[in-house]
């Protein structure tokens, strides 16, 4: 009965083969193929949203307010935990919403402003984690001039360049892709507006426009991450040349929380954006996307918190106040 209301709801909102080339609103599937489980759903994110903003907003506010916290590092990750917010907050507000009300349609323009809004907070997340994590390859392997290179106006251009340079690139790339006709549905088979999934219901050749996300892939993904990559090979070289085994525990205790970040975040969004559409499938691609816009956010305070004894002894202070 719930499958076969489903279907009914997918033949009314299917609109005509005429005027599928002017499309002025497109339909979130989300989780309809899971009827029964709407209310479960809807209760489950709720709570990991709730989680992700009070993990969060809590590392924001003690990275702000502790004395002992006005580091370099501290400063980045009050600024990563903001971000967090932000990229979480263009999501699961609207999901929560076509959970709750099932009215799955979403205009055009806010279709392609939450694509916007989502390409650009992610592209930024890849700049932070990469800023990140040359600030702990300057404090391990060049721990003499870590004061002189990690200045605060150094550490304000770093944070300004991650949220600005994105912006323009990820205009042009939205554009580009709602300038197409779409002639096979409107429904988006995903809970929230993304690249893949829009792209399969595009006319035509599509190679031109997944080239573009390719390349655009390569500058906001792998570029940061081959950076992460040559920071942490010189910093286990470093870490390893230590003569004493507590030190070289110290070193990699400061990155490690950090790596454990970088590896769910690129691993999901590198499979995502970098794999051909043929091979994507509507589920992975769905189970995918939660790793690296809800599962992420929402692991991230723990693993910065349990993992650092100075967050931890503020956030002690915090909660006593």
């Amino acid at each position: 009965m719930l499958n076969l209301s489903f279907l009914q709801m997918k033949q009314q909102e299917e609109p005509s083969e005429g005027n599928l080339t002017e499309l002025r609103e497109f339909v979130l599937l989300g989780f309809a193929d899971i009827p029964h489980l709407q209310w479960f759903l809807f209760g489950l994110f709720l709570v990991i949203y709730i989680i992700i903003l009070m993990g969060n907003g809590t590392i924001f506010l003690i990275t702000k307010l502790d004395a002992t916290l006005q580091t370099p590092m501290y400063y980045f990750l009050a600024n990563f935990s903001f971000l967090e917010i932000c990229y979480v907050s263009v999501t699961i507000p609207r999901m929560l919403v076509n959970l709750g009300t099932q009215r799955r349609r979403i205009s055009l323009v806010a279709c392609a402003t939450q694509m916007y809004f989502v390409l650009m907070l992610g592209g930024t997340e890849c700049f932070l984690l990469a800023v990140m994590a040359y600030d702990r390859y300057v404090a391990i392997c060049d721990p003499l001039h870590y004061s002189l290179v990690m200045n605060q106006k150094m550490c304000m251009k770093l944070v300004a360049g991650s949220w600005i340079s994105g912006i323009p690139v990820q205009i042009g790339q939205t554009f580009q892709i709602f300038s197409l006709s779409f002639c096979r549905s409107n429904h988006i088979n995903h809970f929230f507006c993304d690249i893949p999934p829009i792209l399969k219901l595009a006319c035509g050749d599509t190679f031109v426009n997944e080239m573009l996300v390719y390349i655009v892939a390569m500058l906001f993904v792998m570029g940061p991450f081959l950076l992460i990559l040559c920071s942490y090979t010189k910093i286990m070289c470093t870490i390893f040349k230590l003569p004493s085994t507590t030190n070289r525990a110290k070193a990699f205790s400061t990155c490690s929380s950090h790596l454990m970040v970088v590896v769910l975040f690129y691993g999901s969004g590198m499979i995502t954006y970098l794999t051909p559409k043929t091979s994507h499938s509507s589920g992975n691609g769905k189970m995918l996307s939660l790793f690296y816009t809800i599962v992420t956010p929402m692991f991230n305070p723990m693993i910065y918190s349990l993992r650092n004894k100075d967050v931890i002894m503020a956030l002690r202070k915090f909660l006593g106040k």
